[in-house]
């Protein structure tokens, strides 16, 4: 096996176990359990509390003690033990728990699974801005292939999906330890108390350019929570109506949510091209502005005539992903010096898969509990993707005011990496 197609495995495998979930377990909650949306909230507002703590620690340990590949292996592993354990849970408490330790596993794999992935191509003398994205587009393939054979299973109600996730955690697992090796740099440096204990990268705050940054990451991560909870059950809520429960975006919602990630794969191929032109301000800026257009069109989208609205707020996710989170770690990288490289990515996945998540996660179910749910229990959609497309018209002026960043296109250009 080639070394781009082992890296593009890579990739396929971690989204493809976090697509057989992600996006329907909200559909599982709400169809099948009939939990409360405040419950919802705090299920999935474990990733944030996760990423608060473990993608830092596990980016210090494999800067400091254990190769990333190793540790990046053996979270896969017990995260399949974690995900085939979910489907005997039978009280919104117990899954909290679960679903905790879940996250603590997984969390951290995907800033370990960009350490990786970016050591190996260093070592291969490979361009990371030019020839990353296309080995990354992979990884939404297999968010998308997840997405499509829980669907067409007939999973997305079902426990199953949990079961699915599981045995592509554990494969993954077991392949990550015959993966290019990826030692910790950061021990071959001459140490301060800071980073002996792999605290070096926080200094990366001292830069107040860097810290805005990492804000309005955590303001973003906060969005892109909100869209991932949400999305399939929206769809799935049209099945109350007669004129749309036999529509096929009714029927099959986790594929129409699919074209979202269909769209990263295409973004993703532009980054090298927008970062280059444009440089960081201007493409997350860009991200922003699809964030308010992605929530703005659901809020007046239908399955029937309206469905447009929905495939088009869709295509725009692509944009409003990719533009701040693949270009965010690409940045967070021309900033970073070698010894806090994976302590660097894990700081970013915490302000945004951390604070951004937990935030966005708590916040909003409990906002949607208390204004946007009718007394008969059902909600009130144009009104939640109103004020989610609210928020984000928010962030991005704020952005737009307070983030100062002069463009060189040297930091970005192919071959300097």
């Amino acid at each position: 096996m080639g070394f781009k197609t082992r890296l593009i495995l890579l990739n396929f495998l971690q989204f493809f176990i976090w697509g057989s979930w992600l996006l329907t377990i909200a559909a599982y909650w709400f169809q099948t359990k009939n939990w409360s949306g405040t419950d919802f909230g705090a299920i999935f507002s474990t990733m944030g509390i996760a990423s608060l703590f473990m993608p830092a620690i596990a980016g210090i340990i494999a800067d400091r003690w254990i190769n990333a590949e190793k540790l990046y292996g053996s979270f896969h592993i017990l995260g399949a033990v974690i995900l085939f354990c979910i489907p005997a849970i039978n009280n919104p408490s117990a899954m909290f728990w679960i679903m905790l330790v879940n996250m603590i596993f997984y969390m951290p794999t995907i800033s370990l699974a960009i350490t990786v992935s970016y050591s190996a191509m260093k070592n291969k003398g490979m361009d990371i801005i030019k020839e990353y994205p296309p080995i990354r587009v992979w990884g939404t393939i297999g968010f998308i292939a997840a997405l499509w054979f829980i669907s067409l299973t007939g999973l997305e109600t079902s426990s199953g999906q949990f079961y699915v996730a599981s045995a592509a955690s554990l494969f993954l697992g077991l392949y990550s330890f015959t993966l290019p090796k990826c030692p910790p740099l950061g021990r071959l440096q001459k140490r301060s108390l800071a980073s002996a204990l792999g605290l070096k990268a926080f200094s990366l705050f001292k830069n107040g350019k860097m810290a805005l940054f990492f804000i309005f990451a955590m303001l973003l991560g906060a969005a892109l929570q909100l869209t991932n909870a949400y999305g399939d059950t929206f769809l799935h809520d049209f099945k109350n109506f007669s004129e749309y429960k036999d529509l096929i975006a009714v029927k099959y919602p986790a594929i129409i949510m699919s074209i979202s990630q269909i769209s990263e794969t295409l973004f993703i191929l532009t980054i090298p091209f927008f970062l280059r032109s444009f440089g960081i301000k201007k493409v997350m800026l860009f991200s922003m502005i699809a964030w308010v257009l992605r929530f703005g069109l659901f809020a007046f989208g239908n399955p029937a005539d309206g469905l447009w609205m929905i495939i088009a707020s869709c295509i725009i996710y692509g944009m409003a992903f990719d533009f701040f989170n693949i270009s965010g770690s690409i940045y967070v990288e021309t900033q970073s010096e070698p010894g806090i490289r994976a302590s660097a990515q894990g700081l970013f996945m915490m302000m945004t898969n951390g604070f951004g998540a937990f935030l966005g996660s708590r916040i909003s179910g409990i906002i949607i509990d208390r204004f946007y749910t009718r007394l008969n229990g059902t909600f009130d959609w144009h009104g939640i993707w109103l004020a989610f497309a609210a928020y984000s018209l928010i962030v991005s002026v704020l952005f737009a005011l307070l983030f100062r960043h002069k463009h060189d296109p040297e930091t970005f250009k192919v071959g300097n990496h």
